[in-house]
């Protein structure tokens, strides 16, 4: 059952490290959500904007100013937000894969093994907290000032939803926090013991 889990836990964290890589990279965080503009598809991302012609399919982008430049709050946090998760994610994937029962390193100490597995649950927990922020800090900001413009009756030509790339981050957060306690309280579960941080002694 440990060895069923470890390996359900490493594919649920090689899958979400996946969709939160790809929710901070793609762009199409923020998507026109004007029924009536039939000629062009925009989508905003994290770094820039695009805009795909329904007739002909030809997308164009537009980055966004340098990084130092002034920005969105709703733009900087969720980049700081996004790109931290990615790296604990990413930290808590080599973390676990090293810890795998069935990977050679290691092999002569079950223990440290088991310390790593637990390591990168952790790890995990943090990435799928500040993923989760991140991404749903983004969509209640696009709701709040979808609503704020309905409510002043301010039409700007297009009103933005938030699209597939958020939707992508949120799913890529929760799967972390899924794997997190597949190897933190399941896992304990079912080895029954109880990680010392002591070494020990021989």
């Amino acid at each position: 059952m440990s060895a069923a889990l470890q390996v359900t836990a490493f594919g649920l964290t090689l899958l979400s490290t996946l969709f939160l890589l790809l929710a901070t990279c793609t762009d199409c965080w923020m998507v026109n959500a004007d029924d009536s503009l039939e000629v062009s598809h925009k989508c905003r991302g994290l770094w820039r904007e695009c805009v795909t012609n329904m007739q002909d399919g030809v997308r164009t982008c537009d980055q966004y100013d340098s990084i130092l430049a002034d920005h969105p709050v709703k733009i900087v946090v969720t980049r700081t937000l996004m790109i931290m998760a990615d790296l604990l994610a990413g930290l808590a994937l080599a973390t676990l894969v090293l810890g795998l029962d069935c990977i050679t390193f290691l092999k002569e100490d079950p223990c440290v093994k088991l310390k790593m597995r637990y390591g990168a649950g952790v790890i995990l927990c943090a990435g799928s907290i500040l993923g989760l922020t991140g991404s749903v800090w983004y969509a209640v900001d696009v709701y709040m000032e979808r609503v704020m413009l309905v409510s002043h009756n301010i039409f700007l030509g297009v009103h933005y939803d938030f699209g597939w790339s958020c939707w992508l981050g949120m799913a890529g957060s929760t799967g972390c926090f899924v794997a997190s306690v597949l190897l933190t309280c399941c896992l304990y579960a079912c080895t029954g013991q109880s990680v010392s941080f002591h070494p020990n002694l021989s």
